[in-house]
Order: structure tokens, then C-alpha cells, then sequence
């Protein structure tokens, strides 16, 4: 088995695992019911207190309410609204996105809870600046000294595996696609602007997220309002395809297969999340940082971050995709390894029988008869003259297909030869595979932008966007692995911390996307459980601060 194998066995009993979005939905469902629907009753006052002047006030924190969300709102709106929708889409089709927005109401309330309860234990470390998160509300409000200590692990190493390394490798991925600059550039520059970001500290970061924060996300909707009024005639049938497959699966439709109720379920509320990190934790540890004696008005203000960030955004670029049309059609692409297999017999996605036999494979159904290929292909000139297999790349039967190798001098030339081939994959590591397929993550996002009255100029609106929703999301998490570092070592971690995030965002730029997004995948899972019990444990207090909130000031 293969690194990426690997990884993929492991998410499966994890974050891809059946019972995890039953969890994290669960808990945000009790607690709506149990603070009865704080996402609803609170949401005008949550606007009213985003502007407070308590920000001028004595109280103590660094950031102001409006600061603090941006901060928090800079760690989550990254390449989970741009590449994450694009990946649950392909993965789950249309419903997929009703699945993220369930996510989106109920971690509304997880949001609110963890940040409130977050903030009531945070402290003042020995350089003078204010800590918090959930690791101190373990410690302090349960005396779970343990969980606390492995919060703050599991968030320093989901610091790297998710809020830095897919954000710097899908920048850098769509930056080649649409400017030809060089990966390893771009992940160079963006070190270094990284660096001068967050050696700031958190009153830089705060000022840096308020100002680029609103920015990004303006240009982003314009973008997506040109795609989405230019195909006009798709937003009702886009809309009908959220909530009309929701608890039974995509149909196939094109170049995509269908995806069973389990896929789009699991891979919306797992997107969701991702996007919006509900019950992830990570997010208090930026709003404890905000100017307030009273704990649930940030907790009030945060729970507007799912709404913003999934809602608003994530919709957004779903709607870009679903009405372009650009999920369903097949794209000239290079083949990444991790989404490329051949298989026994020869399989079409016109005959309604094989294309059933397809989706069985693809969506583990059981009893699916397909199998991997194991012996060699024969290529000519670059293209396969074996006719008793079938090629397939990101989930989708791949057309035009082309094999190349580079030559000593780097230069690329159509392959001739015989290929080994292993369980579905070539053992030749050094060919590369180009056709056309369904395309997945930032690139399907990409490609949709430019089915507008921009024209290709939308390309560049995903390019600079993600760019910029990438960076803002790598230095909010810098700070979150920042505070965990210091809760567990003290100030003297933070160097140390800091080289190392800088270094793993440096070599993510030019790294497999594939395996990035499935470590972040596992990542997510090791500080979201101690976090959601965490919460659970201490629901009657948290009750009693949010009615003594509501009676003091809603």
C-alpha cells in the first residue's frame, strides 16, 4: 500500500468514517435545541454587537469584536470555499452543498458555544498577551489536564496539515494554472510575506484580517454574481439539484456517475467543516483575543462566522459550479496519481448497464464486480493500444488519453513501450498521464469563473482570491498553533513553532494536493472529539452564561 493508500485507511475510520458526521452534527443539534436555536434568536443581535465600541473599553483583549471575527473569518474562509466546494461537489454532486449548509446552521451553535466558553477561561501568558481556547477551558473549567494537553497537539500539528498546507498548495496550484508561475516561486514569496505577517504578532494579524478580510470576499462575489447571472437560466434547475438528491444521492449526469446518499452525506458535512471548522476549536483561540469582560458576546459575534463563511460564500461558489455546468464536463488535465487507476474490461459512460457498474466501484457499493488491473498496458507513441482495460481519473472514465516521460534534458515526449501495472496503478512513477476527466478542487472552481461575460478574465478573480483567501487563512492559523505552542511550552516554543510552520508551508507549495487534503482530513478529527466533549462536559455552565447573557442584554 502506497503512502496515499495509507492515508485514506486511516481517514476512513476517521474523519471519512460513517459515525463522524453523526458526532459533530449531533452535538450542534443538541446544543441548538438545548440553548433553544441561539443561531436564530441571537442572529440580529449578533450583527448589533460585531460594531460594538466595547472595543474602546478597559476590559481585557487585544482585538476588537469586528478584529476578532475577521481574524477567526481569515482562518476559515480559505481553499474550502474555492477548492472544498469543488472537491464535494465532485465527490457527492449537488448534494453534497445541502449537506454543508446543515453543517453551516447547527455549527452556528457549536461556534457560539465553544467560543463562549473558551473566552470565560482565557489568561494573560508572560509577555503580556491574552490566551485562550479550548485547551484552557479543559484545563481550567474541568481539570482534564490530559485532553487539554492533546487539544493543543493535535491543533499545532492541524496548524501545518490543515491551515497552512492545502491553502499555500492550492495558491500555488492555481497560480501555475492561470499565470505558468512556478510552484516552488510562489511558495517562496508567500514565506516570506508570512513571516513578516506573524512575527507581528496578534495586533498585526488582527489589523492585517480586518482590512483584506472584507476585500476578499467583495471581490470574490462579484466574480461569482458575473458566473452565476450569465448562466441565469441554471440557477432555479441548480438549486432544485442541492435539495432534490439530498437524502438519496447525486443521479449521474455527463461526465460524473452518481454518488450514493452516504458520499454526498459524508462528504458535505466534512467539507462543511472544513470550511467553517464548527467544533473544531481552533477559531475561540482567535476570538479569546477580543476586548470583553463578557464571554458570550463573542460568542454571539462568532456564531455569524459559519453564516458568512458557508452559507454566504461556500453557496456561492456552488451555485458558480453547479449553473456553469463545468462538474458534469470533461477537462484536458494532467492525471495526479492519487486520482488515477486502471481497471479490468472495457467500460463506457454512454451504455446505461456499464455506467451502473461504474458507480458501483466508485461508490463502494457492495457487491460491485469491477477490479483493478494487474499486468502491463502497451503504448504507442504516447497513446494505449491494450483494449481489454479501461483508464480512469477523477472518478470519471478519462478520454484522449496520453502517456509521456521527460528525457534526461527534461524535455517531454510521447511514451512507447510496455507499462507494469499494480492494483490500478503504474509502477513507472516518472510517466506522466494527460486526458480529458472530470476535474475536482480549485481548478473545477477555476474553470466555472471563466464561463461568464469575463470571459477567461474570470480565472484570474479564483486565482487572486484564492490567493488571497489561502495566505489570510495560513496566518490566522499560525497564531492558533502559536497559542497551543505556548500553552504547552511556554513563550520559548513560539521560535521554534514558528520555523517549522514557515518551512512546512514553504515545501506544501509544490507537494501532492491529493495526500495534503487527506491529512488535513485526519488532522481535523484529533481536536475536534476532545472538543466537542469538552463542550458536552460543561453544557449547565455554558447554559447559565448564555440566559444570564439574554437577560442582561438581548
Amino acid at each position: 500500500m502506497d503512502l496515499h493508500g495509507f492515508l485514506v485507511s486511516i481517514d476512513s475510520l476517521l474523519g471519512s468514517a460513517p459515525w463522524f458526521p453523526f458526532v459533530l452534527l449531533g452535538v450542534g443539534l443538541f446544543f441548538s435545541i438545548y440553548l433553544k436555536f441561539p443561531q436564530i434568536r441571537l442572529f440580529k443581535h449578533a450583527w448589533q454587537k460585531l460594531f460594538d465600541p466595547e472595543s474602546g473599553s478597559k476590559a481585557k483583549g487585544e482585538t476588537s469584536h469586528f478584529e476578532a471575527l475577521s481574524m477567526a473569518l481569515s482562518g476559515t474562509i480559505g481553499t474550502g470555499n474555492i477548492g472544498g466546494v469543488g472537491l464535494a461537489i465532485y465527490l457527492g454532486g449537488p448534494a453534497a452543498i445541502f449537506w454543508m449548509l446543515v453543517t453551516a446552521f447547527v455549527g452556528m451553535t457549536t461556534k457560539f458555544v465553544e467560543v463562549s466558553i473558551s473566552h470565560k477561561y482565557r489568561e494573560t501568558v508572560e509577555d503580556g498577551t491574552v490566551a485562550g481556547g479550548p485547551m484552557y477551558a479543559m484545563d481550567k473549567g474541568l481539570g482534564w489536564k490530559p485532553l487539554a494537553v492533546m487539544f493543543a497537539v493535535t491543533i499545532t500539528i492541524t496548524s501545518m496539515g490543515s491551515g497552512s498546507m492545502p491553502q499555500v498548495n492550492n495558491m500555488a496550484q492555481v497560480l501555475r494554472e492561470t499565470f505558468n508561475i512556478d510552484e516552488m516561486l510562489t511558495g517562496g514569496i508567500a514565506t516570506l510575506l508570512l513571516a513578516f505577517v506573524v512575527i507581528g504578532g496578534v495586533t498585526r494579524i488582527a489589523h492585517f484580517a480586518a482590512k483584506i478580510v472584507p476585500t476578499m470576499a467583495v471581490l470574490y462575489f462579484i466574480g461569482a454574481c458575473a458566473v452565476i447571472i450569465s448562466n441565469y437560466e441554471n440557477i432555479i434547475p441548480s438549486f432544485i439539484s442541492i435539495f432534490a438528491d439530498a437524502f438519496n444521492g447525486s443521479s449521474a449526469v455527463g461526465g460524473f456517475l452518481g454518488a450514493t446518499l452516504a458520499f454526498a452525506f459524508n462528504r458535505g458535512v466534512n467539507r462543511g467543516l472544513f470550511s467553517n471548522e464548527a467544533g473544531q476549536g481552533a477559531a475561540a483561540i482567535a476570538h479569546a483575543s477580543a476586548i470583553t469582560d463578557e464571554p458570550v458576546s463573542e460568542g454571539v459575534v462568532a456564531l455569524l462566522e459559519p453564516f458568512i463563511d458557508t452559507i454566504i460564500i461556500c453557496t456561492l461558489t456552488g451555485l458558480v459550479i453547479l449553473s456553469s455546468g463545468v462538474w458534469i464536463e470533461k477537462h484536458q488535465n494532467v492525471f495526479q496519481q492519487a486520482d488515477f487507476t486502471i481497471i479490468e474490461g472495457q467500460y463506457s459512460d454512454t451504455d446505461e448497464v456499464q455506467k451502473q457498474e461504474l458507480f458501483n466501484y466508485l461508490n463502494f457499493v457492495d457487491g460491485a464486480k469491477i477490479r483493478e488491473y494487474n499486468d502491463e498496458i502497451d503504448v504507442v507513441d504516447g497513446k494505449m493500444t491494450s483494449s481489454n482495460v479501461t483508464i480512469l481519473n477523477s472518478r470519471s472514465v478519462a478520454e484522449d488519453v496520453m502517456f509521456y516521460k521527460d528525457d534526461v534534458n527534461g524535455e517531454r515526449h510521447p511514451y512507447s513501450g510496455s507499462l507494469s501495472v499494480t492494483d490500478g496503478d503504474l509502477n513507472d512513477l516518472d510517466i506522466i498521464v494527460e486526458g480529458k476527466s472530470l476535474v475536482h478542487s480549485a481548478t473545477l472552481t477555476s474553470i466555472a469563473f471563466t464561463r461568464s461575460f469575463l470571459g477567461q478574465g474570470g480565472q484570474y478573480i479564483v486565482a487572486i482570491a484564492l490567493t488571497l483567501f489561502a495566505f489570510s487563512t495560513a496566518v490566522a492559523w499560525s497564531y492558533y498553533g502559536n497559542r497551543c505552542v505556548v500553552y504547552l511550552f511556554g513563550i520559548k516554543g513560539i521560535l521554534p513553532f514558528r520555523l517549522v510552520y514557515l518551512t512546512g508551508f514553504f515545501f506544501a507549495s509544490f507537494a501532492d494536493t491529493t495526500i495534503i487534503w487527506t491529512i488535513a482530513a485526519i488532522t481535523v478529527v484529533f481536536s475536534t472529539l476532545p472538543n466537542l466533549l469538552c463542550m458536552l462536559m460543561m453544557r449547565r455552565e455554558i447554559k447559565n452564561m448564555v440566559n444570564d447573557y439574554v437577560d442582561k442584554f438581548v
